[in-house]
């Protein structure tokens, strides 16, 4: 790992600076090395970002730890099977992930940089300067920028919350010891994700927000979702007002409102998930005339151009599309762009996304109210998975498939797929629309049997015919 503000590098002239050592990051410095361009990486914190320090691969595993538990215990919808998951060594298995983090930072990340000679990194804080970057007391000179801060748990304001020993999605990601109770603030993907996560370890589980269960999804799943989750004995305290937060002997309260009625709600601790805040702190935007979003995040074009010529954003800290695969593809969108004039434009048309509860959320392209709102005129097919044959085999009928389409030209906007296998199904539907492919084609094409992505075929058929009608494998 080289440093740019060594002694042999200081004054050096770099095609490009970025700023942020994530995998966005990384993903820009790596397609700007392949150019053949003298890239300056800058790092502040733990190298990796995000994704692999504090976010997907640690959550990912707990996530899996806990579904393996309990799905022990559901092993009964089996006759003559019974089996019992119990939380042994908690502490255990945080080092476990740990162990994992640690690993992966290492070969994904600080073990990447040797590879390339035309990549040097140097830690310190990033301010934008006349000519480049300043870091450290001297001058990265870059005359093409990208930043790619990324974000970090948004804390809401709610009177007495400062006073409180809330948890965020990072800290409790670390806790060595399982609390007995927890309040969630927040239902969207992070809050419902670890809240089941935690419940399944034998946490009193109560979710708090002001709407509904992952208000961003198809309102078939979230109102499926919310039952499921009300099965495994967590409650949810929804469309509420936030009034405030104390700490108590006990742990913590929280005071909430709905239709004007006070409720307190109490737990041993808090965990705060209610969305993410751009890392923009100290980069000297507004003095580089550097266009942001109310709430901080950086504004840029289809292009990751920001206000200011010669300066690209990508990832978290733009405020768009917040999953890691759409950070490294931005980003090198980005990088791309300001080493080659620009012509390309970023396109999230078919871009999925998965919620890993489970049973999992896995989306892509409109929802059905989106696409009413586009102005489509369009047709809705709604498949549960007790039609699915995969989910009848494994006895395992939670969730449902919801496919939208134009109806004029039955080409498929949207593909919503609540299931246990959910993930892994939806990048059949995102080739789809990415290829501008009917309901008729998946009707008409050959699927695997006994698999959740057939269930798209099913949906797709579901169009036309009723499902329940036709044989195993018919069309």
């Amino acid at each position: 790992m080289s440093d740019c503000c060594a002694s042999g590098n200081r004054g050096k002239q770099f095609d490009l600076a970025v700023i942020g050592a994530g995998s966005a990051g990384f993903s820009a410095a790596i397609t700007a090395a392949e150019q053949g361009a003298q890239v300056a990486l800058i790092g502040h914190g733990t190298l990796g970002g995000t994704c692999v320090n504090i976010g997907c691969v640690p959550s990912k595993t707990l996530i899996r730890a806990a579904e393996t538990q309990h799905q022990a215990s559901a092993a009964a919808r089996f006759a003559g099977i019974r089996a019992k998951g119990q939380v042994g060594d908690w502490t255990a298995t945080v080092q476990q992930k740990d162990e994992l983090v640690s690993s992966l930072r290492q070969s994904k990340y600080a073990d990447l940089l040797p590879a390339y000679n035309n990549i040097s990194y140097v830690e310190g804080q990033a301010r934008l300067a006349e000519g480049g970057v300043a870091i450290n007391g001297d001058l990265i000179k870059a005359p093409r920028l990208i930043i790619v801060t990324g974000a970090r748990p948004a804390v809401p304001s709610i009177p007495g919350l400062d006073a409180v020993e809330y948890l965020t999605s990072t800290t409790a990601l670390s806790l060595e010891c399982l609390p007995k109770s927890l309040l969630v603030i927040g239902g969207g993907y992070i809050g419902a994700e670890l809240a089941q996560m935690f419940a399944r370890m034998g946490v009193k589980v109560t979710v708090v927000c002001r709407s509904h269960l992952l208000p961003a999804a198809e309102p078939e799943i979230s109102d499926a979702l919310s039952g499921y989750f009300r099965d495994e004995g967590i409650a949810l305290e929804c469309g509420v007002t936030y009034k405030q937060a104390r700490q108590t002997e006990a742990g913590a309260a929280l005071v909430v409102t709905r239709e004007a009625r006070d409720t307190t709600l109490t737990a041993e601790r808090i965990l705060v998930a209610t969305g993410r805040a751009p890392n923009v702190e100290g980069l000297g935007l507004r003095e580089a005339k550097i266009a942001q979003a109310a709430n901080g995040s950086i504004q840029v074009d289809d292009r990751m151009q920001t206000t200011r010529p010669g300066v690209y954003a990508a990832g978290d800290v733009t405020g768009h599309d917040q999953f890691v695969y759409m950070a490294a593809y931005g980003a090198k969108l980005a990088a791309k762009n300001a080493l080659n004039g620009n012509s390309l434009r970023y396109d999230n048309t078919a871009m999925p996304s998965v919620v890993f509860t489970d049973p999992q959320v896995a989306s892509v392209g409109l929802t059905e109210g989106a696409a009413r709102a586009a102005g489509r005129d369009v047709r809705v097919s709604v498949l549960p998975l007790s039609a699915v044959p995969r989910a009848l085999a494994a006895r395992d009928t939670r969730g449902l498939i919801k496919l939208v389409a134009d109806r004029k030209n039955r080409k498929l906007l949207g593909a919503h797929i609540l299931a246990p296998e959910g993930s892994d199904s939806i990048q059949t539907a995102a080739l789809a629309i990415q290829q501008g492919l009917t309901t008729n084609d998946l009707a008409d094409a050959i699927f695997p049997y006994l698999t959740t992505v057939e269930g798209l075929k099913l949906a797709a058929l579901g169009f036309e015919k009723d499902v329940a009608k036709l044989s195993c494998c018919a069309g």
